[in-house]
């Protein structure tokens, strides 16, 4: 990866509803324009990200999606209200940055839930884009939330059982992060965190299926684990306010802009078909499987694609 860099320019966006959102920008003020979607949702545009751009050829903007990183309000305060963060805003948010920096089309970078904010916004926002790169590819449909929350119990077990025991008996049956957005949001801060705890755990061990795998030092953060916690509960509760399936069925609006898809065969809580089928209806769109490898960023396979389809399309024209 390349080394360090610090932005050259940042800010804080109001862009209504309360909000102020978080954006910086880093690399050449005249490269090729990048932004930066991250994941969780909730887990912020971490330094990292940074580094998988040639400095010297992009111009990289990074934005903490509302309630998290450096955007106010912080969904870790105990009264905040999360009804006016969804997919729609969130998109609405990267327009309206775009606009403010005065950028044409953009390469959009994403990775996990980043990679479901990312196809909602492209395929919204066609003309805005000019090559996709995602990794640990996701859709959020509700099929994948109850596999995640649910199925993957059969592949953990007695972890699973506690998670599924850390919400109101009564509730155990039903939708599994609303439940836990409930005690997340209970007046009490003792349940707030033991819920927060029980749900990170849950988190650190469904994507514990690959060799080399280390416990996330985030969650060792309980200021962290209740933004994270609260902002996943909140999306994956309602499926991301998407309509089941229509990413796949929308995918034709983004013909003619090329993508690299990039996930890791051991990825179990996010399985690899949902970027196979993607890339089946998505013509323009390489797939990379990557073997021994699982879900997020970290791998030396998944590092060197990413790397190897930005250093391509650095190549292109300067937008």
């Amino acid at each position: 990866m390349y080394p360090e860099i610090e932005p050259y320019d940042h800010g804080l966006l109001d862009v209504g509803d309360g909000h102020r959102v978080y954006w910086e920008v880093c690399g050449t003020p005249d490269g090729k324009p990048a932004v930066v979607v991250h994941g969780g949702p909730g887990s912020g545009a971490g330094a990292s990200w940074r580094r998988y751009f040639d400095p010297s050829v992009y111009k990289v903007v990074l934005v903490d999606q509302r309630n998290c990183g450096r955007s106010t309000p912080d969904a870790a305060e105990p009264d905040v209200d999360l009804s006016t963060n969804t997919t729609a805003h969130l998109i609405a948010d990267f327009e309206q940055i775009r606009t403010l920096l005065g950028i044409e089309k953009w390469l959009l970078l994403g990775a996990s839930h980043g990679a479901t904010l990312g196809l909602a916004y492209a395929e919204q926002h066609p003309e805005a884009i000019s090559e996709i790169v995602l990794f640990s590819v996701t859709n959020t449909t509700r099929r994948e939330v109850e596999w995640i929350t649910r199925d993957m119990g059969r592949i953990f077990p007695e972890e699973w059982a506690r998670f599924r025991d850390g919400v109101p008996e009564d509730q155990r049956e039903g939708n599994l992060p609303l439940a836990y957005s409930r005690l997340l949001h209970d007046p009490d801060p003792a349940v707030r965190a033991k819920a927060a705890q029980d749900w990170c755990d849950w988190e650190d061990t469904h994507v514990r299926t690959h060799p080399g795998w280390k416990p996330d030092s985030r969650y060792d953060d309980p200021v962290f684990r209740l933004r994270f916690a609260r902002l996943v509960t909140h999306y994956w509760g309602h499926a991301a306010w998407l309509d089941e399936g229509v990413l796949e069925r929308e995918a034709h609006k983004l013909a003619g802009i090329p993508g690299v898809l990039i996930h890791g065969k051991l990825d179990i809580s996010g399985p690899p078909d949902i970027a196979w089928r993607m890339a089946q209806v998505w013509p323009d769109a390489e797939l990379h499987l990557v073997e021994q490898e699982g879900h997020g960023a970290g791998g030396r396979r998944t590092n060197e694609l990413i790397l190897a389809a930005l250093n391509r399309f650095a190549q292109t024209a300067k937008i």
